[in-house]
């Protein structure tokens, strides 16, 4: 099958060429990379396309004009350009484990989505891995644990490993753990619930919106922790004015069946101001 590896990514390009150096080191022929650009800036743009890393496969530039948070609109837009069976949503401050394609696929089974967890960086080890400074792939054991103890990290879990699948799938909604910024659906349900929905305003909750109605069309969730860690790194904290008018809404939507996106998918306008830029 081929796999196509949505990255979302605003105005923070140093940190979205970390994602995809790591990323060009697993991609094959059977993969694609799309950059949702959620409306960065002409020097960031610039700065991608002058230094994206060399890939086996294709990758995409999609960007949209800047009108504030809309980074469901983003994904559904790169989403929409996607031509994999199989999506994977990422943030490009999100830099994948060296295993993480490959566990991606192996999990990868029909009528459920896999949902991933993230170890967050501090601002300290993030400094040095957007420098360039250290390859967080090629890091040992010791230096995680000493990570761990210095609190330049806040979990272990990519060091434990579990790639099979026995006492992953959680079949109850729940919001805990639930992750945009690295998660894993197949395009034919991703279709069926019409995206995410872009009437969630700012920052939040707009996946937990999405997990919830996947759950609603039959879609199972099967977690990826020990086996599909990314290494998130550190940013100041986004204004979340929206949080608790979007929680409200996830929160009445549990008490009903509904299943599409009010505004998803098929609201995309043909009109609608969009650049695609073919990198590789």
């Amino acid at each position: 099958m081929l796999i196509s590896f949505i990255v979302l990514t605003y105005n923070r390009t140093d940190a979205l060429l970390c994602v995809l150096r790591a990323l060009a080191l697993q991609c094959t022929t059977n993969h694609e990379v799309l950059i949702a650009d959620d409306g960065s800036t002409v020097a960031q743009v610039k700065l991608l396309h002058e230094n994206c890393p060399p890939f086996k496969c294709a990758v995409r530039h999609i960007w949209h004009a800047d009108t504030g948070f809309t980074a469901a609109a983003a994904r559904n837009l790169g989403a929409r350009h996607a031509v994999g069976e199989y999506l994977v949503f990422l943030d490009g401050d999100c830099i994948p484990g060296k295993s993480f394609v490959q566990a991606q696929t192996q999990l990868a089974q029909k009528h459920h989505f896999v949902n991933g967890s993230r170890i967050l960086l501090s601002e300290r080890l993030t400094a040095r891995v957007v420098n360039q400074q250290i390859d967080l792939l090629a890091q040992s054991p010791s230096f995680w644990l000493a990570a761990r103890i210095k609190g330049d990290s806040n979990k272990l879990l990519h060091m434990l490993g579990w790639p099979w699948s026995l006492f992953r799938v959680q079949t109850a909604f729940k919001w805990q753990g639930i992750r945009s910024c690295n998660l894993a659906v197949w395009r034919k349900d991703f279709e069926a619930v019409n995206g995410f929905d872009e009437t969630f305003e700012g920052w939040g909750h707009e996946d937990a919106d999405l997990v919830l109605r996947l759950g609603h069309a039959g879609v199972v969730r099967k977690n990826g922790f020990w086996a599909t860690e990314v290494f998130h790194l550190w940013h100041f904290e986004l204004k979340r004015d929206h949080e608790s008018v979007n929680k409200k809404k996830v929160f009445d939507r549990m008490k009903t069946q509904l299943i599409k996106a009010e505004k998803g998918l098929a609201q995309i306008d043909s009109d609608q101001h969009f650049q695609v830029h073919q990198l590789q």
